[in-house]
């Protein structure tokens, strides 16, 4: 890493008894916390040859830092506690670093390794060693499956899904016991009867036919001695889309009825190993799942249930022989990332009767997911859930903003409606097990009459289980109620990759996800999701570089929406993932992808001017020219390809790469910017913002087009006049060049357009329009203008990574003391540790509290004024550089 660049006579010695705050030199010594292996906790079935090993040092002391650490991992946990690895153990290293690559004796598959790392502090000292973690490899290589792959013998156009069953005996003591399953569509594991997992909607969605995916799980308990049994129920998923829409699913090239592969290893206490397997010895059935769409529904027929289908003594004389199948890949590795679950339990707030037999539920939020109902009825009586975004005016919801693009064939597959056909057994309980939407109400009706009460109904929050690491209060409601639909928008829109929205389309459009990536990285720990989503476009990508607009696709969106303003995802988001984790795996496994699509764009346009793209997509009123925006994201790839290729090494690419950037970046101002005015193009809000917030404008005119950007926003009343290109960079492109008041004022608007309007709307989730009437793209839980949730962090709190100690090893920190606001606070848990920047009015002026984590810095920059540290005025003015600890400036 390059030593801190600091301009000294701006930087005051932060003495370190100026800044005790609540600690002191006597406080307790810190350790190792937070050990994870591949930015995941204790995983089982990891694949990696090296994987990756965190930590970090949780110690609150002034100036805690990391001077040296150890590793030591070993297949004996015993050992590992006492000093000793077998597998590999350091000396003593001389560094702060808290991120390495195991690199001790080739992994083994099916194995546990046990590690802990021990520190040294800033004063040398040996500090507690953490506690032992593990990571537990999976098959690592695919020769090691023993299973075959199985299905049943029915067609893609057979609407029941299957169940599986097998059974075999266990007549020795176990030890452990792990399932490893890989699935072309979705499934539940079922062993001895007990469902295995708390996952939802696995495995994750993937190009099938390029990668497929599998997932391993701890099932030593489940089994028992004598007789077991295994169960699996498969799903269509997007393997096998029997639902039609525009972007035809249906006709995916890997399109297939639902199959797995399964191998149940057993360990025994005398050493043995026993690996129950998928083959043609298991039986199949079709199941109460009469229909299932990961799109559009499912549907129950109670009355086709078989109890204890998946319990040892159950009769499966009936059941058929299953058929074997080939692997929909060649490239079957482990999911390692975190599963899709049903986060959040949501009561219904309201229920409403419009006749005998139908009511309306309201869940009183706008979420993703699905509803659980608890009935009781005759047999044969149908109930259906219809769930929709909105309602009538006559009390009925409303599927108008979400359908439009859903073509039906015929009326037995209604868009986001549940059907469950009661067995007439007592109290049943329906919900979906392949399927989730986008909703708040639900209307559900009866061909029969049933009693229904608000109780009877639960709706589940579903999306990627990521841990939330950032927090944002302010003494605006607003803005707090922003910053929150915002979030849930985000979670909405977080499926094992990122969507669109949760109702319409659950596609994995490029530009929404890399306009949201910050919002979402300062929020929640997402770095497996992105992962995985990286690799889905090395899998998409053609040889010519070209990227899909959606991703992954069955075909659909290489020929529209794909130009560089959208599919920057492949060079925006491993580059955010390297600023805010200090982690540059992904960029390094997606740079020759990045390079291919920068070669490709250079070869179709060697002007360095580009119109291949969407442009700014729903705009209040005005339109930017195409060519600007794709430009300057065409600039940004080759300038991240540039900063990437310094990073790993490859000096000649550097060179190559920065002189393009530097084409491009001309091209662009020398056909938009008249260097007279300071104006790109006509000063529109966007054609103003974007070469501003991505560093296009040339460094002597960046204030003289910010104050036309101030003064355009003035013109227009403080408000929004952008589409999404536009929402991304214009908060950050006002606050960052001088004029953050303006930006506020835009943030906090509560009249249209603006964010806040769709607030006092009543919003609980970020919507697709500005116009909450608009007549087309009118999804009421969209990411696309997702921005402001990171312009908090950046913007107000004044939270940056530091490109040059990524990671928030050192923070940028340069708050906002925005005019109309009286407090505000922002905290991220990084790879550090907690940081928090929060500021609050006073009647003397300006109480700023700052947290540096253990083992970071941070630069600080305050407004011009006096500044007292401690009590203490601090001479001079600018900057501030800050070891770890806690501290409290007053600005007057």
């Amino acid at each position: 890493m390059k030593q801190l660049l600091c301009r000294p006579a701006l930087y005051i010695a932060l003495l370190f008894h100026f800044f005790i705050i609540n600690t002191s030199f006597a406080a307790t010594p810190g350790k190792a916390a937070g050990l994870q292996c591949e930015h995941l906790v204790n995983p089982i079935g990891i694949d990696s040859r090296h994987p990756r090993l965190s930590w970090l040092l949780a110690d609150e002391r002034q100036g805690a830092a990391q001077t040296a650490y150890q590793l030591i991992v070993g297949t004996d946990s015993i050992g590992v506690g006492n000093g000793k690895g077998d597998s590999w153990q350091t000396a003593k290293v001389v560094s702060a670093v808290n991120l390495i690559n195991y690199q001790g004796k080739a992994l083994q598959p099916f194995t546990k390794y046990y590690w802990r790392v021990l520190l040294w502090d800033q004063a040398g000292k040996k500090l507690a060693s953490s506690t032992i973690a593990s990571f537990e490899t999976g098959l690592m290589d695919m020769r090691n499956w023993q299973g075959s792959w199985i299905s049943d013998n029915k067609g893609i156009a057979v609407n029941p899904a299957p169940y599986f069953r097998h059974t075999f005996k266990v007549a020795k003591q176990i030890r452990s016991a792990r399932a490893y399953i890989a699935v072309a569509g979705l499934y539940e594991l079922y062993i001895n009867g007990q469902k295995i997992g708390n996952h939802r909607l696995d495995p994750m969605y993937t190009r099938f036919d390029r990668r497929t995916l599998y997932v391993a799980y701890d099932v030593t308990t489940q089994l028992q001695n004598g007789k077991n049994a295994i169960g699996v129920l498969l799903g269509n998923g997007w393997y096998n889309h029997q639902s039609t829409a525009v972007w035809y699913f249906h006709q995916a090239p890997w399109r297939g009825r639902p199959a797995f592969c399964m191998d149940l290893r057993i360990t025994y206490n005398d050493g043995s190993v026993e690996t129950v397997s998928s083959n043609t010895q298991w039986k199949t059935s079709l199941s109460p799942v009469v229909f299932n769409s990961i799109y559009t529904a499912e549907h129950y027929d109670a009355r086709k249930e078989q109890p204890g289908w998946n319990t040892p003594n159950f009769i499966d004389t009936v059941w058929k022989q299953v058929i074997n199948r080939s692997a929909p890949s060649q490239n079957i590795v482990a999911q390692s990332l975190q599963p899709i679950r049903n986060v959040e339990e949501i009561a219904a707030k309201s229920i409403t009767k419009i006749d005998n037999n139908l009511w309306v539920f309201d869940i009183g939020r706008n979420i993703s997911g699905v509803s659980k109902i608890t009935v009781k009825g005759d047999s044969g009586t149908v109930i259906r859930l219809k769930h929709a975004e909105r309602l009538n005016k006559n009390g009925h919801v409303d599927q108008s903003n979400i359908d439009l693009h859903y073509r039906p064939t015929d009326d037995k597959d209604p868009f986001q409606t549940d059907i469950f056909i009661l067995s007439g057994k007592g109290e049943e309980t329906f919900m979906p097990k392949f399927n989730y939407k986008g909703f708040q109400y639900i209307e559900v009706s009866s061909s029969k009459p049933v009693e229904l009460n608000k109780e009877s109904l639960k709706a589940y929050f579903m999306h990627s289980d990521v841990a939330p690491i950032g927090t944002v209060t302010s003494s605006n409601k607003t803005i707090n109620q922003i910053w929150s639909a915002t979030n849930n928008s985000y979670l909405s829109n977080l499926f094992g990759y990122p969507t669109d929205c949760p109702q319409r389309e659950k596609n994995g459009w490029t530009g929404d996800a890399h306009i949201a990536s910050e919002t979402g990285l300062y929020n929640f720990d997402a770095i497996t999701i992105y992962e995985k989503w990286l690799a889905d476009h090395r899998d998409e990508q053609q040889p010519n570089g070209v990227l899909p607009s959606i991703i992954p696709t069955g075909g659909w969106g290489y020929e529209w929406g794909n130009g560089p303003d959208w599919t920057s995802t492949i060079a925006i988001i491993p580059w955010n993932i390297y600023l805010f984790y200090g982690d540059s795996k992904l960029l390094a496994d997606s740079y020759t992808s990045i390079e291919k699509y920068v070669n490709h764009i250079d070869e179709l346009y060697p002007t360095g001017l580009t119109t291949w793209g969407l442009g700014d997509w729903v705009p209040v009123k005005s339109v930017s020219p195409v060519e600007l925006t794709s430009s300057v994201y065409y600039y940004t790839d080759a300038s991240i390809l540039a900063k990437a290729a310094k990073i790993l090494g490859k000096q000649a690419d550097f060179v190559k790469y920065s002189a393009l950037a530097t084409k491009i970046k001309n091209a662009i101002n020398a056909k938009y910017l008249n260097t007279e005015t300071g104006i790109y193009g006509k000063g529109l809000q966007t054609e103003l913002s974007v070469p501003l917030y991505w560093d296009v404008v040339p460094q002597n005119l960046k204030s003289k087009v910010a104050a036309n950007l101030a003064q355009r926003v003035a013109a227009d009343n403080y408000h929004l006049d952008v589409g999404i290109l536009g929402a991304k960079a214009i908060l950050s492109a006002l606050s960052d060049n001088g004029y953050p008041d303006v930006a506020y004022k835009i943030a906090s608007q509560e009249t249209f357009p603006s964010w806040g309007w769709w607030m006092v709307n009543g919003a609980t989730t970020l919507y697709e329009n500005w116009k909450i009437d608009a007549k087309s793209d009118i999804s009421l839980n969209h990411i696309m203008f997702g921005e402001i949730g990171a312009w908090l962090y950046k913007g107000i709190a004044g939270i940056h990574p530091d490109p040059d100690h990524p990671g928030f090893k050192n923070i940028l920190l340069q708050p906002h003391f925005v005019a109309g606001l009286n407090e505000f606070t922002a905290t991220h848990d990084g790879p550090y540790g907690k940081l928090i920047s929060a500021w609050q009015r006073t009647g003397q002026g300006i109480t700023y509290k700052v947290t540096v984590p253990a083992n970071s810095t941070a630069t600080i920059s305050l407004p011009t004024g006096k500044t007292y540290l401690g009590g203490k005025l601090i001479t001079g003015s600018g900057t501030y550089k800050a070891v770890a600890g806690s501290y409290v400036f007053e600005v007057k």
